[in-house]
């Protein structure tokens, strides 16, 4: 028997999770968080062999829990059931641990050999997202370009960013420049996208 905990803050997502993962007689449904935040004392206290988690979730997200849950808990599998098609939160959530990551489009079969195949040690990942991350390849930003844009990912501006890292505005500015530069971006908020979307920053 296959113990899982699943973790989705909307309430018809997770009730239909748990319906689908009652066909099967192999799988049992022990634990349910509706938050990021529950998660890891619901896991410790549930022993489950995998965890279904959503990214976007209250109190902390699903990429932030795998991790934890890898560390903490490595006896249960994390599958990272989303909407999020980006390749860089599925390269995200592989460098957390995650041993699974789809899309919620997956199908209920899909869903449940998922949780069976990270149950038993493997991995599956959304296959178009993983050509999609292969294809990106490596960052072309220096480590400080990629501090710096994802600041501005964050919604911090040159003078607080410049602030926060001990550098001139001037400086942070020049590196906005070459890191939009590097990406082929025409605005700060286009480099910022592609590098989310790529996983870089």
């Amino acid at each position: 028997m296959i113990k899982v905990l699943i973790a989705e803050d909307m309430t018809v997502v997770r009730e239909g999770l748990v319906s689908v993962l009652a066909r099967d007689p192999g799988i049992e449904v022990v634990a349910q968080a509706a938050r990021g935040d529950e998660v890891l004392a619901t896991a410790l206290a549930a022993r489950p062999d995998a965890a279904v988690l959503d990214v976007a979730m209250p109190g902390q997200d699903g990429i932030t829990t795998a991790r934890q849950l890898a560390g903490l808990l490595p006896s249960c599998r994390t599958l990272i059931l989303t909407v999020l098609d980006r390749p860089g939160h599925l390269r995200a959530a592989r460098e957390a641990g995650a041993a699974g990551y789809l899309l919620k489009s997956a199908s209920a079969g899909q869903v449940l050999a998922a949780i069976r195949t990270v149950a038993a040690g493997g991995t599956v990942y959304d296959s178009g997202l993983l050509a999609e991350e292969r294809h990106a390849g490596a960052s072309p930003l220096t480590p400080r370009e990629t501090e710096i844009l994802r600041l501005a990912a964050q919604g911090m501006g040159a003078a607080e960013t410049a602030a926060e890292l001990f550098l001139s505005i001037r400086t942070v500015r020049n590196h906005l420049s070459l890191a939009a530069g590097k990406l082929h971006a025409r605005t700060l908020v286009d480099a910022v996208r592609i590098g989310e979307r790529h996983g870089w920053i």
